[in-house]
């Protein structure tokens, strides 16, 4: 049995709305005969003559009145399905998002991301999940929603992406520590003790290429997977923190934050998210709240 052809449907709503073959192919801007050849193929389809003459009209068969609300039914759904999705509701909207973001995100953004999102939609939850890699896996399969992370020559190429801030590495020291009483010169620096940052143990980095081409190196005292525990150190010690200015502006409170005094490359935190998700409203809504959250944020040093 072959596979009926679904745009006959169109087709038989306009023909049983019109009752002429005339008035439905000026409706659907079709010739006469166009349109006599569809009601051909309706009929061998069906197995109705659907509309026969009566006097210098058309009448519909009871087949015909039994199809029509039922077809006229069907063409309004599939409109409305393939037509572009409206603005959602965010009052009425229910769901949750999951980001997936490294150490020190949920710290400093989280609580105005979430003011911002509850100012339009009460009913959307946040959930965050810590990055402990930059595998891709979870955006692909749908478990997490967003994720933020520097861009770089590993990021899948299949991701969407844009960026959310500008940010460089700063020193860090508790408040009353040798460094914060005068101007820090990279010998200062490179005297102290450090903490290293790093998901993958590993102590090597941008800070201490930079150090190399001055000839001088430092001692990585211990290394840490994250910046809260990195500050907290620091916070707690003599020990000389790291870390991302923008990214931490709410862990260093209270510390004393110091320009590196060297070059160090300054990079870019983008979010990212899978491709399906790109025409989704309420996705494209909630990447918008991230996207102004981050932009309003300001730091000082």
């Amino acid at each position: 049995m072959s596979t009926p052809d679904l745009n006959l449907l169109v087709t038989l709503d306009v023909l049983l709305s019109e009752g002429s073959v005339a008035k439905a192919a000026r409706r659907l801007h079709l010739s006469p005969s166009a349109m006599s050849r569809a009601l051909a193929r309706l009929r061998e389809t069906t197995g109705d003559p659907l509309l026969v003459r009566a006097g210098r009209g058309l009448v519909p068969t009871p087949r015909a009145l039994e199809l029509r609300e039922q077809v006229s039914q069907l063409v309004q759904d599939a409109q409305a399905l393939l037509r572009p999705v409206q603005a959602p509701d965010l009052g009425r909207l229910s769901r949750t998002f999951t980001l997936r973001t490294r150490e020190g995100f949920v710290e400093n953004f989280a609580l105005d991301l979430i003011a911002r999102i509850n100012e339009q939609a009460p009913g959307v939850r946040l959930r965050f999940v810590e990055k402990t890699n930059n595998d891709s896996t979870a955006l692909r399969e749908g478990s997490v929603d967003l994720e933020t992370a520097v861009v770089n020559k590993d990021t899948s190429p299949e991701l969407r992406t844009q960026a959310l801030f500008g940010d460089r590495l700063i020193g860090v020291v508790r408040a009353g520590h040798p460094l914060s009483l005068a101007e820090v010169s990279a010998a200062r620096y490179a005297a102290g003790g450090h903490i290293g940052v790093s998901m993958r143990g590993l102590d090597q980095g941008p800070i201490d290429q930079a150090l190399e081409s001055l000839s001088l190196s430092r001692e990585i005292v211990t290394t840490v997977p994250g910046f809260s525990s990195a500050l907290g150190l620091a916070r707690s010690s003599d020990l000389i923190a790291s870390v991302p200015e923008r990214y931490t502006a709410s862990l260093r409170v209270g510390m004393h934050s110091f320009a590196l005094p060297f070059a160090v490359p300054a990079f870019t935190i983008a979010m990212l998210w899978h491709p399906r998700m790109e025409a989704d409203p309420v996705h494209r809504w909630f990447r918008g709240c991230l996207r102004e959250v981050c932009a309003r944020k300001t730091i000082e040093i």
